[in-house]
């Protein structure tokens, strides 16, 4: 495979964003062994990076992705692949460490596969109003392995969810916001501007409570209401003892946005 169309993965920090790039363009960003592991790599600098406090997953060229390139990732797969040392699992389902910042997810034209799962296991995803979806792994003999079954059901309700991933058929970005796979549709020329303005939003919080926020909810979903529950009051009181917690008091006095250090 030449230089030019093996997959990798940008990184460009703008303040406390982290912009991750899937850039394969060539290929309509398949996923290749190469772009995994990199994708993976690139979360697990992401988690290390204390400055960066959200994550935005875009892509390079017309399409998010076209899915997985299977006739390169198949063998490994095969074989028993596994996230690499130093990386985070972007998908939650392949065994290695996940991120506990946010990540945002901005699609556009295709997305396949291995994207929609990682607009799933994502935190907020936003797309173009041309992107067209698809989860066609029963066209090709195998089935969704990154997710999907296990997530979409509970997104977008059973029947939904059977209705796309029984069929393999594709839908657009409409049919994607009714079942709540993303939270806007927007203009193409407006999908990037709108999705950092909203990581922007984000990263203007206090990053230990949108940490704490994002863990609540995980565990929740994770092992059910009680055991979060029983979490929340001592989550709590460790915010309370930070140095963010004060400033938010103090913001809230002198009717101005915090300025939070995360500590």
């Amino acid at each position: 495979m030449s230089e030019s169309n093996a997959g990798r993965v940008s990184r460009e920090k703008h303040g406390h964003i982290m912009l991750i790039g899937l850039d394969r363009a060539a290929k309509r960003n398949a996923f290749d062994l190469d772009m995994l592991n990199a994708l993976c790599m690139a979360y697990g600098e992401f988690e290390r990076d204390n400055d960066a406090r959200v994550a935005l997953v875009f892509a390079h060229g017309d399409h998010f992705t076209a899915g997985l390139d299977l006739a390169n990732i198949g063998p490994e797969f095969s074989a028993g692949w596994q996230v690499p040392a130093g990386g985070c699992d972007p998908w939650g389902v392949f065994g290695g460490p996940r991120v506990n910042k946010p990540v945002i997810v901005a699609a556009k034209g295709y997305c396949y596969t291995i994207g929609i799962e990682l607009m799933l296991a994502s935190d907020i995803s936003l797309c173009a109003s041309n992107t067209r979806f698809a989860q066609m792994e029963v066209q090709r003999g195998i089935f969704p392995f990154g997710g999907a079954t296990l997530r979409m059901p509970h997104i977008t309700g059973w029947g939904n969810a059977m209705r796309w991933l029984l069929t393999g058929d594709e839908f657009d970005a409409h049919e994607a916001y009714r079942l709540s796979l993303v939270q806007e549709v927007l203009a193409s020329e407006e999908l990037m501007p709108h999705a950092m303005w909203l990581a922007e939003r984000i990263a203007a919080q206090a990053p230990l409570s949108v940490r704490a926020t994002l863990a609540s909810a995980r565990l929740g979903v994770r092992e059910g209401e009680a055991v979060a529950t029983a979490n929340l009051h001592p989550t709590l009181l460790k915010l309370m003892k930070t140095e963010d917690a004060k400033e938010g008091v103090k913001a809230m006095l002198e009717r101005r946005p915090g300025d939070f250090k995360g500590r």
